[in-house]
């Protein structure tokens, strides 16, 4: 289950910055401010976005609650290949070769990671205390980051947002872990009772303010590997920290989990950079 709700966000978020990526550019070129948002709000595909955003929580939240931290996040990497699944099926991109070939490499070095790692949930319910440790040093970090962010190139500012970004999502999942859980204990009312749902509010405005900034200010070809590299590894600490999960540790299964982590994340850096510049059809030739 963890892993079908998994793919099922990840296809959610794919989805979401297709459609909306397609309605923010077509035809707004000289819109900004208001006449921006009215414009937008008109546009059909532009609600998909939003609606496929809503399938995206609802999926990630169904999928942390079967399952573990450190097995959701990393399966989050398939968006971009799903993303690129799009554009030919719906789009009709003509897709290169080799960022095909990229996409199998991230796909391959995925599904080593996984089988090597063998991450499995645990059966420790932490405590509000157990949170406050990991929060408060993910919280100082994101803000350093942030501010080392105001100034430099391009290139460096959207790293630097972007590795913002990825470590308030990987916080947010476990948030959103933490609410699910308190929903199914008590129910959507005395919910809000409780400090994780939030916490889940709080963590989600910063990471879409991190995560706008990054898109804002450099290359996507930068932001989108350092976000999609950085939350599972992110992820799997805050499981193995705060919920006790287990990853095969020996020397043997660490130094080929590490090998395939590093495949994949090739394979990433590789497809953000050959993967269409735009939304428009046939941007390559094979």
């Amino acid at each position: 289950m963890a892993v079908l709700f998994g793919l099922l966000t990840a296809l959610s978020n794919a989805l979401a910055v297709t459609t909306q990526h397609i309605a923010s550019t077509r035809g707004t070129e000289a819109m900004s401010g208001w006449r921006l948002v009215l414009h937008l709000i008109r546009q059909p595909l532009w609600l998909v976005g939003w609606a496929a955003m809503a399938g995206s929580l609802a999926f990630q939240s169904l999928a942390l609650h079967f399952g573990a931290l450190s097995v959701v996040q990393p399966l989050l990497v398939t968006e971009l290949i799903l993303a690129l699944v799009l554009r030919r099926v719906w789009l009709g991109q003509t897709i290169r070769a080799t960022t095909w070939s990229a996409a199998v490499v991230t796909g391959a070095g995925l599904i080593a990671f996984l089988a090597v790692m063998a991450p499995t949930s645990g059966n420790f319910k932490p405590t509000t205390s157990d949170w406050i440790m990991p929060s408060v040093v993910a919280a100082l970090v994101v803000a350093v980051f942030v501010g080392f962010a105001q100034r430099g190139t391009p290139q460096r500012r959207a790293a630097l947002f972007a590795a913002a970004t990825a470590i308030s999502w990987a916080l947010e999942a476990g948030f959103i872990k933490a609410t699910t859980d308190v929903l199914s204990e008590i129910g959507p009312i005395s919910m809000f009772t409780r400090w994780p749902v939030y916490a889940l509010i709080v963590g989600g405005v910063i990471g879409l303010f991190c995560e706008q900034a990054a898109l804002h200010v450099g290359p996507l070809s930068v932001s989108q590997p350092v976000i999609v590299i950085v939350d599972p590894v992110i992820s799997v600490a805050l499981g193995l920290l705060i919920y006790h999960e287990r990853i095969q540790a020996g020397p043997w299964h660490l130094s080929m989990g590490f090998i395939a982590f590093v495949t994949m994340s090739v394979g990433v850096v590789v497809l953000s950079r050959l993967a269409p510049a735009t939304m428009n059809r046939d941007v390559h030739r094979l």
